[in-house]
């Protein structure tokens, strides 16, 4: 008996190893992922953020052509991160309507004066109404919308160099 106790605390150390190497194989996705993904964007109509740009609406998402939802802050540093890729896919041709949840005008002008705007539109939600009801859980957000006002994919975060060849192609893919 004394000697199985004296392996006992052995055997703790291998089941919390055991325990702490699963979690660092395989870990949990914390992400939140919209439930609005493959379904019409919900209908929407949100004042214009910055003077002299239009708002946003739902009516501009049945036109034909796909298009980006991004939905930001100015407080948020990722969504500063994320600027220069936005910049590129503006470059490639791609309209990027914005959302500016929990903001005020003159804070959105500072950040496009300072970081360039990618958008064409920004809409004001500024109790993050709409953003909730994209499925949207945080900023930066980017999402897909195929030119029938069906949400076609989720970005999650920061739109990184990386991401923007398959930006691009979800794009293409909503064309067809």
């Amino acid at each position: 008996m004394r000697r199985a106790l004296l392996w006992l605390p052995l055997a703790g150390f291998v089941l919390l190893f055991a325990v702490v190497a699963s979690g660092l194989l395989k870990p949990n996705d914390h992400l939140v992922h919209s439930q609005m993904v493959g379904e019409q964007l919900p209908h929407f109509d949100l004042p214009a953020m910055v003077p002299g740009m239009p708002g946003v609406d739902t009516a501009l998402f049945a036109d034909g052509k796909p298009r980006l939802i991004n939905v930001f802050a100015s407080w948020c540093i990722p969504c500063m991160a994320e600027s220069p890729q936005l910049m590129e896919l503006k470059q490639e041709g791609v309209e990027i309507d914005a959302v500016a949840v929990r903001d005020t005008p003159a804070n959105i002008v500072g950040f496009l004066k300072r970081f360039g705007n990618p958008y064409t539109r920004i809409g004001d939600d500024r109790q993050s109404a709409f953003q909730l009801a994209l499925g949207s859980s945080g900023v930066p957000e980017t999402y897909v919308v195929d030119g029938k006002g069906r949400i076609v994919e989720q970005h999650i975060g920061d739109v990184r160099a990386e991401d923007v060849p398959d930006l691009l192609a979800a794009l293409g893919k909503a064309r067809g």
